[in-house]
């Protein structure tokens, strides 16, 4: 059944099952285990659910274990009150401490994914670049490589060539990566792409030579990084163009 869920909301649910049911499984040694070992017990639950999902699972297990401790392992027992200034500075702190460790734990998740993400951005770029080398007079093949390369690269269902028209007036990829529509800027990543075809213009040397039309899938929300790859992309095709010219003139 776990193939059905994604892995954030897997660590949203461990976030709130894990902590108690460890405090659960603690509760025989409470009456000789310090708070303190516990505590440090429940930062490790903490940690794990941060590794495994995001940041907001980190904080609401950071939550979840500072409350399921006051439940369960401090005075007076099943009960949500502290009565021992000691035990409420344990509790403050594992909530602080949960809290501030999970993000950096998320953190270094995200860094990881960065770093895997970086390099087979890089790859394409290189794999695109050879390919305009070795198919020089064939700008067609660098069209469908690149095309098939943007669909996988910003979520698509669709993605069609049109050569050298300009007709209508869609959302618009330039080339810092940001998002036109008419006169205004859309926020590709607080909004995701836009449900219509969006241009992604191929030019070299001052000529226009055609155009990617891109149809994003539902809630397709391609990362800063991901748009730039595909403009550079986009760039690499109008230098397989261009060094078709001198051959048509």
């Amino acid at each position: 059944m776990l193939r059905y869920f994604t892995r954030d909301q897997v660590a949203l649910a461990a976030a709130l099952v894990l902590p108690p049911a460890v405090c659960a499984v603690l509760l025989p040694f409470r009456s000789w285990m310090s708070n303190t070992n516990a505590a440090l017990v429940l930062v490790v639950v903490v940690v794990a659910v941060a590794v495994l999902g995001h940041r907001l699972a980190g904080a609401l297990a950071a939550l979840s274990a500072a409350v399921w401790f006051d439940f369960f392992l401090t005075r007076p027992y099943e009960q949500f009150a502290i009565t021992k200034s000691a035990d409420l500075a344990t509790a403050v702190l594992l909530l602080v401490v949960g809290v501030a460790v999970s993000q950096l734990a998320a953190r270094t998740r995200e860094l990881k994914v960065i770093a895997i993400t970086d390099d087979d951005y890089l790859a394409q770029i290189h794999h695109t670049a050879r390919l305009v080398e070795s198919a020089a007079g064939r700008p067609d093949a660098v069209v469908d490589h690149v095309r098939r390369q943007l669909v996988g690269l910003l979520g698509l269902t669709s993605c069609r060539f049109e050569y050298g028209t300009l007709i209508g007036h869609p959302p618009r990829l330039l080339e810092d990566g940001s998002l036109s529509w008419g006169r205004r800027r859309w926020d590709a990543d607080r909004d995701g792409l836009p449900d219509e075809e969006i241009e992604l213009r191929v030019n070299r040397g001052g000529r226009f030579h055609g155009r990617f039309l891109l149809r994003a899938a539902p809630g397709a929300a391609p990362p800063l990084a991901a748009r730039l790859v595909a403009v550079t992309l986009a760039n690499q095709v109008g230098a397989a163009f261009e060094s078709v010219i001198p051959m048509r003139a």
